[in-house]
């Protein structure tokens, strides 16, 4: 009965439910990076390098994922668009319980410019284009968060029928491309920052 009446109330006000959503979600991770939130076990770099691997292929699949459902939703195949927008929410979850015990319970790693590497075209401009990736993956994800859950809200909430007269096609394909962009770009950080070049481990 509980969970009829907040499926109901999500459906009649399916943007306050996403702004409740976001509000709890971005109070978790600031609450994490700012070490209020006791939850976490010390888990030092080794862990913090193996949930940043796990990552990494969890973002890799939620990416593919929405592209997957963009191609499908413009073919109108409603079911398979569906279930891999579900995948994707489920996978960015996922994300979500890795990322958080790795900062709050670990630490960051931090991208260092290594010397030694002058021969290599254009390093002066690898730092910098790091960074600016790591900015706009970041302020991405934060824009996505109500985007996405709105768009989920009404997808779980709404048959396809009705979603016609709603604008979960319009917050859908910004919330998939603002997504799709960051996602992308976090793979990328990560293998600069864990593949290719030296970083810093900074505890939490």
């Amino acid at each position: 009965m509980a969970t009829a009446d907040v499926q109901r109330r999500a459906k009649d006000r399916p943007l306050a439910a996403a702004l409740v959503l976001t509000a709890l979600g971005y109070a978790l991770v600031v609450g994490t990076f700012a070490g209020v939130v006791p939850l976490y076990p010390d888990i030092g770099e080794p862990g913090v390098d193996l949930l940043s691997h796990a990552i990494a292929v969890v973002n890799t699949t939620a990416t593919i994922s929405l592209v997957l459902g963009w191609y499908w939703i413009r073919r109108d195949e409603v079911d398979s668009h569906r279930s891999a927008m579900v995948l994707s929410f489920v996978l960015i979850v996922l994300f979500l319980l890795l990322y958080l015990p790795k900062v709050g319970g670990g630490g960051e790693k931090h991208f260092v410019l290594a010397t030694g590497y002058d021969w290599v075209p254009l390093w002066g401009w690898i730092e910098p284009a790091y960074l600016i990736m790591l900015a706009i993956h970041i302020v991405l994800s934060v824009l996505a968060v109500p985007l996405v859950l709105y768009a989920i809200v009404l997808g779980l909430t709404h048959t396809p029928s009705e979603l016609a007269g709603t604008r979960h096609a319009t917050v859908g394909r910004l919330a998939a491309g603002t997504w799709i962009l960051s996602l992308s770009l976090g793979v990328v950080t990560y293998v600069m920052l864990n593949h290719l070049y030296a970083a810093e481990f900074v505890p939490a």
